[in-house]
């Protein structure tokens, strides 16, 4: 009864040495300490000393404790022992808590019963703002700060602020350069397991989230949500420069990149800026040789994946993308929006000399040296230079006598695949050029330009 308050409130021990009151008997000798110098709890990591034992636990949690515990196994460190606990489980292999629904197994049986809630469906938290709900209700706290905007979590270098506080930890190591997750498969190392799991799926080909609506798969989770909007054709974010409206936040920031010019990605090697990081990482491979995708028909290595995927469609014959207008196929998707402004007649692409407007960047940009004079392309072997290096390429064959183009029909060779389709319509007599003066039609273009100026010529003439 001694350690209980008094129900009517009173404070009955007294200290002896400076006259205050306490409530109960704990509390009065806890007190004394403060005049004898008896200091009962210890902190273990800096040996601050601390009269209560509440004290002592927020100063745990504080950051002024210096204590720290260092995993063994990996470069880990840790505030606290349970941290450290919990971190040494990802280095065991042992998954004790397994799923009845299906093969899943996890080393706790907290993430166990997280994703028992993807087969039963049970999400009891709710958003009171857009009705989303959780598994958690830590998850939801975190997601209402994407209402509220509050973001608690400030970096100390930058001032960047963030929602969640693994954002920040993540975020800290572009300051210190860590990445400690590294791939078993090649030299590549990461910041945070979600993005090393995503990378080595390029390894393991696998892609585990398919669209319903195509049978098309990806990687991660967040592609297919964005692949989703090109079957409902919704694109949610307009820019305010411009008409155009995309599918995806990130895609209208990289775009506004194009009308501020920012280029925040610099190659050390050159000083070539890009706009976008991936672009960054693919141009380095051009100084350091890299080709990690190789084809499996020929000798050939390719820096992208996507390259890689492209090339192979010249061994199997396949194009998948075809015009609905004239029903000709590509190999390539930008292949057939360039071809689509054939129908369309657009072509964006001025000649600020002339009143010439053309479907591609790179045809304005082989023109316009046309009117500078501007042949970079020389032959090594005579003194020829030409305005476009597939010009050079095919020149060089005269040298080496190389005529890699044979028609099946007879015994004909020809150092371009253009000049052999056009031999070709001899053997079937297809005549497509017609003129529109008279019945005449030819196999060539160019044979039908000089047939009009034969007629251009007679009309001057009379």
């Amino acid at each position: 009864m001694d350690d209980q308050r008094n129900d009517n409130g009173k404070k009955p021990y007294q200290c002896h040495e400076c006259d205050k009151n306490f409530s109960t008997k704990v509390s009065l000798k806890k007190h004394h300490g403060t005049h004898t110098g008896v200091i009962p709890y210890k902190c273990s990591g800096c040996d601050q000393m601390f009269i209560k034992k509440g004290n002592l636990r927020r100063h745990r949690k504080n950051e002024s404790c210096s204590k720290t515990f260092n995993c063994p196994l990996c470069d880990g460190v840790f505030k606290k022992m349970s941290q450290l606990s919990r971190h040494q489980e990802v280095h065991t292999s042992e998954k004790l808590f397994k799923c009845t629904e299906c093969d899943s197994s996890f080393r706790r049986k907290d993430t166990l019963q997280r994703h028992q809630a993807c087969h039963t469906g049970l999400r009891p938290y709710t958003c009171i703002e857009c009705d989303k709900t959780f598994i958690e209700k830590a998850a939801l706290l975190i997601h209402q700060r994407t209402h509220s905007g509050e973001k608690p979590y400030q970096c100390s270098d930058c001032s960047k602020a963030f929602s969640h506080k693994g954002h920040l930890s993540v975020h800290l190591r572009i300051h210190t350069g860590e990445k400690p997750h590294k791939c078993t498969e090649c030299d590549s190392a990461f910041s945070t397991r979600g993005l090393l799991m995503v990378h080595q799926r390029y390894h393991t080909h696998e892609k585990p989230y398919t669209c319903t609506e195509c049978g098309k798969a990806f990687r991660q989770r967040g592609h297919l949500t964005t692949h989703h909007k090109f079957h409902t054709g919704e694109t949610p974010y307009p820019c305010c420069e411009c008409e155009k409206s995309f599918i995806s936040k990130l895609a209208l920031k990289l775009h506004q990149r194009l009308h501020t010019g920012e280029k925040p990605y610099k190659c050390a090697e050159c000083n070539k800026a890009f706009i976008r990081k991936e672009q960054l990482v693919l141009h380095h491979r051009e100084h350091t040789g890299y080709k990690p995708y190789k084809c499996t028909e020929c000798d050939m290595a390719f820096v992208t994946n996507s390259r890689l995927i492209v090339h192979q469609r010249r061994h199997t014959g396949e194009k998948p993308y075809q015009c609905c207008e004239c029903q000709k196929t590509f190999r390539v998707h930008g292949e057939l929006s360039l071809h689509q402004r054939c129908h369309t007649g657009f072509r964006p692409y001025k000649c600020s000399e002339c009143d010439k407007a053309f479907i591609k960047k790179s045809t304005l940009t082989v023109h316009q040296r046309y009117h500078t004079g501007e042949k970079p392309y020389k032959c090594s072997e005579c003194d020829k230079a030409f305005e476009q290096v597939g010009h050079l390429s095919r020149h060089q064959k005269c040298h080496t006598g190389e005529r890699p183009h044979k028609c099946t029909e007879c015994d004909m060779a020809f150092i371009t695949k253009a000049q052999l389709l056009l031999h070709r319509r001899t053997h079937i007599g297809e005549k497509r050029y017609k003129c529109s003066e008279c019945d005449k039609a030819y196999f060539s273009r160019g044979s039908l330009k000089r047939h009009h100026a034969d007629h251009a010529k007679a009309k001057y003439i009379y």
